[in-house]
């Protein structure tokens, strides 16, 4: 079910829980929002639709990819990037790593341990902020 997005600083800058089984309709609820927002955004947090769970989505390609209690475990070549968000208004600056090593789950809760680098790994460094309350 595609969702408001929230724009309450407040709510935003709260930290997020992890996420169970019982949480695959927030994942549900977030591939479908990032769809119907695709043409302003490249990936999602769960907090950005109301939910304080440690959920993400990001479009890969062609592919919308959901990570479950993301943990970035290594992160390499640090660089300042400008940055969006469809909660905020305008760009802001944040230094980002050009490679990160991420433990997570996947939307049927198996283990994945993978290495992102670039622009895919910048907007999973942008959402895993969003979980401890940080905003660009």
């Amino acid at each position: 079910m595609i969702k408001t997005i929230v724009k309450d600083i407040s709510f935003l800058k709260q930290k997020s829980e992890l996420a169970t089984k019982e949480d695959v309709e927030v994942i549900n609820n977030l591939i479908d929002t990032l769809k119907e927002n695709l043409d302003y955004c490249v990936g999602m947090a769960a907090n950005m639709i109301g939910v304080k769970k440690r959920i993400l989505v990001f479009v890969a390609g062609n592919m919308i990819v959901p990570m479950v209690n993301p943990i970035i475990l290594k992160k390499e070549n640090p660089y300042e990037a400008e940055e969006s968000c469809l909660s905020l208004i305008g760009f802001r600056k944040t230094i980002r790593y050009e490679t990160i090593e991420v433990e997570y789950l996947d939307k049927n809760f198996n283990k994945h341990k993978q290495i992102f680098t670039g622009f895919t790994a910048q907007i999973i460094q942008h959402e895993i902020d969003h979980f401890e309350g940080i905003i660009i």
